[in-house]
């Protein structure tokens, strides 16, 4: 059983009372992709570059040119086992999703440079090797890569974050990550979490308000399907939708 699983989810109520984290500087966006500097932002599903920075990203409204996404799947492995929601019929939804999702922060796709590398969902671990060529060639000096964090919990966001990690480090680069389902699984002042990398990147209302519209883009991962629960609890939803996304510097 991983840690997601043996988890029942820790609601945003106790991490209020985290003094870790109360103690994460504060930045802005603009100190963490100042413009003209581009930001690689690499994400394992279609819902987690929202998940990871929804608020961050709706400040690229305008400009585009500094924004490269990378789709590391397609996602099709979120509901092992469904007949409503199968594998085949995913690969095409949450895509779809994603897309849709981009639109509600007011992102010019026609201008965004994205890049659907349509890889195995729940087996990037195979492809980490591949992963670190593609993002060690795409990568410029200046860039900052965005990562799912190398502990995430989840198979496919730790594969992601160990070959950012790897390419940051070989195009010296900087690297930002960025816990998703740590969220869910650790407890308040976790020593699991590196702390002292920790910082809150403030999202004002605006920026708050297109991510909650994004986020509601990705309607397979919200809904009950079947007798089973959402893919994204309620729980994990709360934690992600503050004003801030907290990132490891």
């Amino acid at each position: 059983m991983n840690l997601i699983e043996s988890s029942s989810g820790t609601p945003w109520s106790a991490w209020q009372h985290a003094a870790h984290l109360a103690r994460a500087t504060w930045i802005d966006p603009g100190q963490l992709c100042p413009p003209g500097r581009r930001l690689v932002l690499i994400a394992p599903h279609p819902d987690d570059e929202i998940l990871m920075a929804g608020g961050l990203l709706a400040g690229f409204h305008g400009r585009e040119d500094d924004l490269v996404l990378v789709s590391a799947t397609d996602g099709e492995g979120s509901h092992p086992g469904s007949s409503h929601w199968t594998e085949h019929r995913l690969r095409r939804q949450r895509p779809l999703e994603s897309r849709h999702a981009l639109q509600q922060l007011e992102l010019d796709l026609n201008r965004l440079d994205w890049r659907r590398l349509h890889l195995k969902d729940g087996a990037l671990p195979r492809d980490e090797a591949f992963l670190v060529n593609h993002l060690s060639q795409l990568l410029k000096p200046d860039d900052v890569l965005m990562a799912t964090w190398r502990n995430d919990g989840h198979c496919d966001h730790e594969a992601v974050g160990r070959a950012a990690a790897q390419a940051a480090m070989a195009r010296k680069v900087q690297l930002v990550e960025v816990p998703v389902w740590a969220w869910h699984w650790a407890q308040p002042d976790d020593p699991r979490l590196p702390w002292p990398r920790a910082h809150r990147v403030q999202l004002d209302e605006t920026r708050l308000a297109r991510k909650r519209k994004a986020l509601a883009a990705h309607i397979s991962q919200l809904e009950p399907d079947e007798g089973q629960p959402p893919v994204l609890p309620a729980n994990l939803q709360e934690c992600l939708l503050q004003p801030f996304e907290l990132v490891f510097l």
